[in-house]
């Protein structure tokens, strides 16, 4: 299983409800015409008038490299995945590619708590070199207006630990309020004094916490022929829920939040979603020392400014650590290789990222490489013990 699919098959709790379909967008109904308007001309099916944006699938001309980087450069710490290996035969496999494509250990951002935090637990046990699991947060007692919040959250947040958990995540916040898989805190925000302690106490356990703030900056903009990310955006589209807190707006209370908890480590995940404005994100480093940022699922977003980029990764290597949260399939991690490892220029991976976008390699200098594939992580996993 994919991201992608991952994300369709949990979404019903999310804010994707009541989105309509890509497929819905594409074959809107045009209105019917007054009686007596002359009718239009039939188009040919095969006529390149017919086809549609979410079809495009260009394919580049460029008589240039192309580079097949089978295996990492340097031994990876995958900072961001889940568990979209449900069965011992699938979670071996995972193993194996992950041996393959050179990724020494994987984060599980379970998003779980309890028994299905505990089963998940359980299903990568037999591989505890290879993988480390986070739960989530219970915000039961505050999505029912029951008594013992956040008190409970946190007592459950000690069990998980004691359970195996090292750390906590995906922690999503999307506007309207946090959520862990299916918990919510509707209108709750990460800044809230309501969680500040469930934030100490994560600091005191030595457990980082992995918080998803905003989404990209095209989903919030308007669907129409200007937007830039228009595949993707309308199918994660934003721009129409009410109440909601807009990006920087996001990226404001991620921040208030690390402020206001210096000892806890705080690891954003995808750029702060920053990727349209890395230079932000870099002034919220150097303000902020307990703040990271894995740039798991933002290759397709980044690869498009590869100078621009590779300047942010080499001025910042030491809080950013590499993530994919896009399943475990080979030829993913590959891909992922080939934009930081390679100069390969105007290539399309389109099924992958759901852009239309020719994506383009970083050539990232070995220390700055190694750092973001596994220095930097592993610095910060050890730095809670």
């Amino acid at each position: 299983m994919n991201r992608r699919s991952f994300l369709k098959a949990t979404s019903a709790a999310g804010l994707a409800c009541g989105i309509p379909s890509p497929a819905a967008f594409a074959h809107a109904q045009e209105p019917a015409l007054p009686p007596g308007t002359p009718q239009k001309k039939t188009i040919p099916p095969d006529s390149p008038e017919r086809i549609l944006l979410k079809d495009y699938r260009p394919k580049s001309l460029y008589k240039i490299p192309v580079t097949e980087v089978a295996k990492a450069k340097f031994p990876i710490i995958d900072m961001h995945s889940h568990p979209y290996a449900k069965t011992p035969e699938q979670i071996a496999e995972w193993v194996r590619n992950m041996d393959e494509v050179g990724v020494e250990k994987t984060i599980i951002l379970t998003m779980a708590t309890g028994a299905e935090f505990d089963a998940i637990h359980r299903n990568y046990s037999k591989y505890p070199d290879r993988y480390e699991l986070w739960c989530g947060l219970d915000f039961s007692q505050y999505l029912y207006k029951e008594p013992g919040f956040p008190e409970m959250a946190v007592k459950e947040l000690g069990r998980c630990h004691d359970a195996g958990a090292r750390g906590i995540g995906e922690i999503h916040d999307k506007g309207q309020g946090l959520r862990s898989g299916k918990s919510t805190a509707q209108g709750v925000h990460p800044d809230d004094p309501r969680v500040s302690p469930i934030w100490e106490k994560a600091a005191e356990l030595g457990m980082p916490i992995s918080l998803h703030v905003a989404d990209p900056i095209w989903m919030y903009q308007k669907m129409d022929k200007t937007n830039d990310g228009l595949m993707n955006a309308y199918e994660w589209r934003l721009d129409n829920q009410p109440n909601i807190v807009g990006l920087s707006g996001m990226v404001d209370i991620l921040e208030r939040t690390a402020q206001r908890h210096p000892k806890t480590t705080f690891v954003a995940c995808h750029f702060a979603n920053l990727d349209y404005d890395l230079a932000r994100l870099g002034d919220m480093f150097a303000r902020n020392p307990n703040l990271y940022a894995d740039i798991s699922a933002r290759y397709a977003e980044t690869a498009p400014i590869p100078r621009f980029a590779s300047q942010f990764y080499a001025k910042h290597a030491d809080r950013l650590v590499y993530g994919t949260d896009m399943g475990f399939d080979k030829s993913m991690y590959r891909t992922t290789f080939r934009i930081l490892e390679t100069q390969d220029e105007h290539f399309y991976e389109i099924d992958q990222f759901n852009y239309h976008w020719p994506l383009n390699g970083f050539a990232l200098p070995d220390p700055i490489l190694q750092q973001v594939y596994h220095t930097t992580a592993a610095k910060l996993l050890a730095s809670r013990t």
